[in-house]
C-alpha cells in the first residue's frame, strides 16, 4: 500500500504514477486501486493520494522497488512530487 502527500495530484499522476505502474506491470505487478478521496473513521489522514499494488511475491515487489527502471521515478517522487508518505508491504494480501 502506498500513501503519498502529493504536492500536485495531476503532476504526480503524469510524471510518477503512470510510468511507475507501467514499470511494475513488467514484473507481474498490478495496481488494484488508486484513490484521491476517501472516507476514514479515525486518526489523521494528511496524505492526498493512495494506491494498493499487488505482486506475485514479496521478492518480486522488492525486485521492482530496487530495479534500475524504477529508480528515476522513486527519486522524482521523493525529491520533487511528494512531501512525504509511506510504502508498506503486506504479505499474503
Amino acid at each position: 500500500m502506498v500513501q503519498l502527500k502529493a504536492k500536485g495530484l495531476e503532476e504526480l499522476s503524469v510524471r510518477y504514477a503512470q510510468p511507475a505502474i507501467a514499470s511494475l506491470m513488467k514484473l507481474g505487478g498490478s495496481m488494484l486501486q488508486a484513490l484521491q478521496s476517501r472516507l476514514y473513521w479515525g486518526g489523521e489522514w494528511d496524505e492526498s493520494w493512495a494506491a494498493i499494488l499487488r505482486f506475485p511475491s514479496m521478492e518480486m515487489a522488492q525486485t521492482w522497488y530496487d530495479s534500475a527502471e524504477y529508480q528515476p521515478f522513486k527519486k522524482l517522487r521523493i525529491n520533487e512530487l511528494a512531501e512525504g508518505g509511506q510504502i508498506m508491504l503486506i504479505e499474503g494480501m
